[in-house]
């Protein structure tokens, strides 16, 4: 009982040891803040990375793409329908896009996709922001422009395939997602119930004002949110291009040596409307990427199946596959299935193409793999920074050390007094220990509580400093790469910290505990 009496004593009395207390609340607070940032920064990667890529990619690191894939997409479902859920066929190349009315002219990564199909592969759907408040109207193919009307009240209305699609959107919705909605802004665009329609065409041509459709049909483009519009400092979007506005892509169809393939060395060069656009949450895809049709891209870069003049037949090819498991397969061991298969597969049909190498470097990459040079680095900076900040908290067990060094110095004839009444030298050692660990206890829970606040508002705390002055923004997406700062506090990471925390409390009492154990009362009492 003297144990908890003097501990308890000691630190309600002895001020100092409110400074140890200060110094484990602010190190635990400073590494669980690290820690969290650094953790979701890691997190985020990885799920963005899983849910563009699907669980799966079968590729060859080539432009130029490999045939037969149908084929072999066939084969997959086919043979294991227990494990592979979708697999889906993608094309990848550089292209430029132009926006007529504004003389711009931005390099993109155009990815030709099936929309359905990759909507079962990955989560790409769910960074669509048009489709997210006019569901099912986002497509690919040749499609007629919309064009808002007015209605006899003099109101302006969109067609009704898309009022109606935002209608059940309206339904479906809960209050928070109206407000949002309310928050979005288009550009040169009327405001409509919650949310400003993003359509740019007026039926003024017309003696009907009644919305409807243009007669000229365009194919459909997805471009990444960074592209088609610029942020604002209040952290939302203003769309500058947004759906419906026409933009001309030009693709480049190369060679394996580099140069321009087919058709008198001139890029082709297509018009097409946009239809949506994605905010993946990682800012080297929002900003250099679109997605168009897989046969509109393929056909333009002479990918599709051909016949030359000398009778040769070249196949349909693809510089991807994703692939979409089934929940519980593992990837690893579905990889080496498949690329197996792939080998077997390949050899078959080695002499049904004059490139036979285009077939023989095609691998089959999880999708840690495919992103394994990131996804390290990130891992590697999240270690490097934790231990930078592990070393300086050593600040705080050195402190403690020296406070409670203090107190047995300024307490020895008190230690004399309660070992001449018959405490033992691990009972009185055990005082500064447990001393050390109520020092510990608060400080890291005033620590854990005081960093899981400074986290969740974290990204408010960023757009309060911009909007006081541009020059204090301190998360910029151009080199952290995400948009927004992650502020997420795990439940282990923050009881790991408590523990260490505690630990280092106590590691810091041990030699004032020692030095406390080995007073001798007789010495003790002489001193005074």
């Amino acid at each position: 009982m003297y144990k908890l009496f003097l501990c308890l004593r000691y630190l309600r009395k002895r001020r100092i040891a409110f400074f140890a207390i200060a110094a484990v609340w602010l190190c635990s607070a400073m590494v669980l803040i690290v820690i969290s940032v650094m953790g979701g920064f890691l997190d985020m990667v990885k799920s963005r990375s899983r849910g563009l890529l699907g669980d799966l990619v079968m590729e060859n690191g080539s432009l130029q793409g490999f045939p037969f894939y149908e084929e072999f997409i066939d084969h997959v479902k086919r043979e294991y329908a227990e494990q592979v859920e979708e697999a889906t066929p993608v094309i990848v190349n550089y292209a430029l896009i132009r926006f007529p009315t504004r003389n711009i002219t931005k390099p993109v990564q155009l990815v030709g996709i099936r929309l359905e199909e990759t909507y079962r592969v990955n989560d790409f759907r769910n960074s669509l922001f048009y489709e997210r408040y006019y569901p099912g109207t986002t497509r690919l193919e040749e499609q007629r422009i919309p064009a808002y009307g007015i209605d006899r009240e003099g109101r302006m209305v969109l067609p009704p395939e898309l009022q109606s699609a935002y209608e059940r959107w309206l339904q479906q919705a809960g209050p928070e997602e109206k407000q949002a909605a309310g928050k979005q802004r288009h550009y040169g665009l009327y405001p409509g119930p919650g949310l400003y329609y993003p359509i740019t065409h007026f039926r003024e041509d017309v003696s009907d004002p009644a919305p409807g459709w243009s007669e000229e049909t365009l194919p459909g483009l997805i471009a990444g949110i960074d592209v088609c519009a610029y942020r604002r400092d209040d952290g939302e979007y203003e769309r500058v291009y947004p759906r419906g506005y026409q933009v001309l892509v030009t693709l480049l169809p190369l060679t394996p040596k580099g140069t321009l393939a087919g058709r008198g060395g001139t890029p082709p060069q297509i018009a097409f409307q946009l239809v949506d656009d994605s905010a993946t949450g990682v800012y080297d895809i929002d900003s250099f990427s679109a997605y168009a049709d897989f046969e509109i891209v393929q056909n333009a870069l002479l990918m599709n199946r051909r016949e030359a003049d000398d009778g040769r037949v070249f196949p349909a090819r693809t510089t991807q596959i994703q692939v979409k498991l089934r929940p519980g397969v593992d990837p690893a061991r579905m990889k080496r299935t498949l690329q197996e298969d792939w080998r077997r597969f390949a050899a078959a049909r080695l002499d049904q193409t004059d490139e036979p190498d285009l077939l023989e470097d095609v691998t089959v990459q999880t999708w840690e793999e495919k992103q394994i040079k990131f996804i390290a680095a990130v891992e590697k900076e999240k270690i490097l920074v934790t231990i930078l900040f592990g070393i300086i908290s050593l600040v705080a067990v050195l402190l403690v050390g020296c406070i409670f060094y203090m107190i047995v110095q300024q307490k020895t004839r008190d230690i004399g007094i309660v070992k001449s009444l018959g405490a033992t030298w691990r009972g009185v050692a055990s005082i500064f220990l447990a001393y050390g660990a109520a020092v510990g206890v608060v400080g890291g829970m005033l620590g854990l509580i005081c960093g899981s606040v400074f986290v969740y508002y974290i990204n408010d705390l960023q757009d309060l400093l911009t909007r006081i002055h541009p020059n204090l923004k301190v998360w910029d997406p151009a080199v952290y790469t995400f948009t927004r700062i992650p502020n997420e506090v795990k439940p282990k990471d923050a009881v790991a910290i408590y523990l260490v925390a505690i630990l280092a409390s106590v590691t810091g009492s041990v030699i004032a505990a020692v030095k406390a154990a080995r007073v001798w009362p007789v010495e003790a009492l002489r001193y005074e």
